[in-house]
């Protein structure tokens, strides 16, 4: 039985949650050593285009998404704050509220390709590890400041992960599930039907409210 020692920590726009992002998080769940995968729905993107739902919209989906799921669970406090959603200020506020695990904190490796943009990404590694995600197939160029950091943190071994509260990059490949939130939305857009692509309950929730069909 694995140690269940940390939290993983899984932001995003969401917009709408599927079954990329929840295959994602079951297998990092199984893999990783932590007790819960903790969704956090950005108020603001701050890197990408303006959300298409709104705030509400996106964590009611979520919340659908996730409702049958122990080991996933939701949080507020992005969209709760009216600032944009620093990833830096997050991690900061669930250190403070959980000061005895340590945090996770899971991202796409074409994120990863611009982490130095972020907002004092320095800080972020005082305060969690990073988990980089990849799909087999999806390897890009790395930039060179982005290898070097990798180089000099990178971390193989999840017994040596769990030594450490903070600052290790951890890789990690899982399954090819071609799944975009904006394919899903144009495929709204062109009145054709997602299903399959992402919950039920979620696509019933995207009809009722009348999302992305324009």
């Amino acid at each position: 039985m694995k140690q269940q020692t940390g939290i993983g920590i899984f932001g995003g726009t969401f917009d709408p949650v599927h079954f990329g992002h929840l295959r994602t998080a079951f297998e990092l769940y199984h893999t990783l050593p932590v007790k819960e995968i903790r969704f956090i729905p950005c108020q603001q993107p701050v890197l990408k285009t303006a959300a298409y739902a709104s705030p509400a919209q996106r964590l009611a989906m979520l919340q659908l998404a996730i409702a049958d799921r122990r080991e996933f669970t939701f949080d507020d406090r992005e969209i709760k704050r009216d600032t944009p959603s620093f990833m830096v200020d997050t991690l900061a506020s669930l250190k403070q509220d959980y000061p005895d695990n340590t945090l996770y904190l899971i991202i796409g490796m074409d994120a990863f390709n611009e982490f130095e943009q972020w907002h004092r990404w320095q800080e972020i590694l005082t305060l969690a590890h990073l988990v980089v995600v990849n799909r087999p197939g999806n390897d890009p160029n790395l930039h060179a400041d982005v290898m070097t950091l990798l180089t000099q943190r990178s971390c193989h071994d999840l017994t040596k992960l769990m030594q450490q509260t903070s600052g290790l990059i951890y890789q990690q490949r899982v399954t090819p599930l071609m799944i975009s939130a904006t394919a899903i939305r144009e495929l709204i857009k062109l009145q054709q039907i997602p299903r399959y692509l992402l919950p039920e309950n979620v696509w019933e929730y995207i009809q009722r409210e009348k999302l992305y069909i324009r």
